[in-house]
């Protein structure tokens, strides 16, 4: 795939997610993979009560959501580029666009920060509610603020900075930057959907789940690796992380969130309740400063930086190679 074209690519579509998003009325890839695993889902349940048949039948949901994400999508890119290389670049930054999650976690984090800073508790937690699976009801301005940061900082890689990762990979194979990016997208709706250890899903999901955490493991790394760089305090970072972050049950959340957490020198973790039931995740960080609105905001710098550090870092040696 020529260079050229790929680069715009991948240019077109981070600026498509920076100045759009995800507009809310258009069709989003999520979507269809989501009815996609429902509708299976449902079937699964339906007919089987085996552990073991339910186990295959999580393999199947896996391979069958990403062979169909990204074959669907490669056909689309294929297709769009036989008619005219600059609808295929058009049509492939969309849909590539569609993976990196930047404008909507910031858009996210400010829907929730807005009505808190208007002193509106009440508006702050319904808000926060449409974002977060915690129960919100009675969180207190603090537990607010924690709640964003949490999910600003764990999706910046799962959101942000892994589907970048596989663009830029993508790239430099005949799949391209958005099948690859999609079809990491389609893992990463598996894992949210049913990639959880508690039933019904322990089985169904268990395939996905495992297999998320494994392609996630090295992009989260490489960010915290960035991340600590560019907070100017990349030793002290990393021992942080190291302390902390081995004991998330996550192979990779936790990383993700302890990282912010020491260079915003804040804590995340502590107590959060799920359908009434309180559950304490592991304290990441030091508490040498309290979560405001402006770590929030820093966080979601230092997200944008990485991106485009690593979005530049790729572009530069796909040129250099190209030259060599």
């Amino acid at each position: 795939m020529p260079f050229i074209y790929s680069a715009a690519v991948l240019g077109v579509a981070a600026l498509l997610d920076f100045w759009i998003g995800d507009p809310w009325n258009w069709l989003h890839p999520v979507q269809v993979m989501g009815w996609w695993i429902n509708s299976y889902t449902q079937v699964a349940f339906k007919r089987l009560q085996h552990p073991v048949a339910l186990r295959w039948a999580g393999v199947g949901l896996t391979l069958s959501t990403i062979g169909l994400t990204v074959g669907i999508s490669g056909l689309l890119v294929w297709t769009a580029r036989f008619l005219h290389p600059g609808l295929g670049v058009v049509t492939e930054s969309a849909l590539l666009a569609s993976c990196f999650a930047g404008r909507s976690l910031r858009d996210a984090a400010h829907d929730v920060l807005r009505p808190l800073a208007a002193c509106d508790l009440v508006a702050a937690r319904t808000h926060l509610s449409r974002y977060v699976g915690r129960d919100t009801a009675a969180l207190s301005e603090l537990e607010i603020r924690r709640a964003v940061l949490e999910t600003v900082s764990e999706n910046a890689v799962d959101g942000v900075l892994a589907p970048l990762f596989y663009a830029l990979i993508g790239a430099l194979l005949p799949l391209g930057s958005a099948s690859l990016a999609l079809g990491y997208k389609a893992l990463s709706t598996l894992d949210s959907m049913v990639g959880y250890r508690e039933a019904p899903y322990t089985e169904l999901g268990w395939c996905s789940a495992r297999l998320e955490d494994g392609v996630t493991w090295l992009p989260c790394r490489l960010a915290v690796i960035t991340l600590a760089f560019l907070s100017g305090r990349p030793r002290a970072v990393w021992r942080i992380c190291c302390r902390d972050a081995p004991q998330d049950p996550s192979p990779n959340s936790g990383w993700s969130e302890c990282v912010y957490a020491a260079i915003l020198g804040v804590q995340v973790g502590g107590a959060n309740s799920y359908r009434g039931i309180v559950k304490q995740k592991p304290l990441l960080g030091d508490p040498l400063k309290p979560i405001t609105s402006t770590s929030i905001e820093q966080a979601l710098d230092l997200t944008r930086r990485c991106f485009l550090l690593w979005l530049v870092m790729g572009l530069v040696m796909g040129w250099t190679g190209l030259l060599l």
